[in-house]
């Protein structure tokens, strides 16, 4: 068991009972294939398990973060569950591949992949002859990239996890139904969100795009910080931060952030709900190296200090 599971992250290129099994230094692959073929696998206390791990070593109430957010695999065959030429982060471009969505945690401890979900394109699941060739129950019915991410972030929160807030891309902040679900279940949370994001200004009734109420700060509003050292040195940003949404309980903000590099162009905006008051460095440290952390969980995928 131990020698399998250290394969699946290994870097062998084609991962099955053979290849496993030389990996592991095994003189042939029998001991492999009756470990696939005979024992009981149950892939969602697998996944219970890992979270528990996660809780007892790297886990902090505090500063830990949960981000949703998803990678692809890319496949030469069609028969794989979930495979369609669709867009790959892997590789850049719509490729042949499987994609597959994750939480990660991350804290001052560790990082870890601790949920998964696979995301099944809707030319997949209106086949349902080709869903039952690949083991996929009638009842799994299409289910967006987002919506995946807050399946898992509800599971999370339903565990017990200890963490402090949550981060995500823009496929992800600006998909509303995160965020008011963020909101009423009291979690502080930066997300990232395009440009075109309409949010409510500190106006009464005001609506602003993201990137005109960014445009309109002074020049003094900007201020330089790093977010952390880069294999070239200090990662420098210009950031500024505005409040938005006049209507909010006592001792909650909602913010809107902007990072740029040196020269100004390009904006990375986030849409922040935090408890307190928080400076601008405050918050940039909020965002900060947080996705970093994910990235490296997607190139190891297993848990390190």
């Amino acid at each position: 068991m131990v020698s399998y599971l250290r394969g699946l992250p290994s870097e062998t290129e084609r991962k099955n009972g053979w290849t496993l099994a030389e990996a592991a230094g095994d003189d042939g692959p029998q001991g492999m294939q009756r470990l696939l073929n005979h024992c009981l696998w149950d892939v969602d206390a697998m996944r219970d398990d890992v979270r528990d791990a996660v809780v007892e070593h790297p886990g902090d109430p505090e500063r830990g973060i949960l981000i949703p957010d998803e990678t692809g695999f890319l496949k030469k065959g069609v028969w794989s569950a979930g495979v369609a030429r669709q867009y790959s982060g892997t590789a850049g471009r719509i490729e042949n591949s499987q994609v597959g969505v994750f939480l990660a945690y991350g804290s001052g401890k560790g990082r870890a992949l601790i949920d998964r979900e696979l995301y099944l394109p809707k030319e997949r699941t209106s086949n349902r002859d080709r869903c039952r060739a690949a083991g996929i129950g009638d009842d799994v019915e299409f289910t967006t990239k987002p919506d995946l991410g807050l399946r898992m972030l509800k599971r999370a929160v339903e565990s017990g996890i200890p963490f402090g807030w949550v981060t995500a891309d823009e496929a992800y902040g600006q998909t509303s139904r995160i965020r008011v679900w963020l909101e009423v279940h009291d979690i502080p949370h930066v997300l990232a969100v395009p440009k075109s994001q309409m949010v409510m200004t500190m106006e009464f009734f005001g609506q602003a795009r993201a990137h005109k109420l960014i445009g309109e700060l002074p020049d003094d509003a900007w201020t330089r910080l790093s977010c952390g050292d880069g294999a070239h040195g200090p990662r420098e940003y210009d950031w500024a931060a505005t409040a938005i949404r006049p209507w909010r309980r006592e001792g909650w903000n909602h913010w809107l952030m902007a990072r740029r590099p040196h020269r100004p162009y390009g904006y990375r905006l986030l849409h922040m709900l935090l408890p307190g008051r928080d400076s601008t460095s405050d918050l940039s440290q909020r965002f900060g190296g947080s996705r970093r952390r994910l990235c490296r969980g997607f190139r190891r995928r297993f848990w390190s200090r």
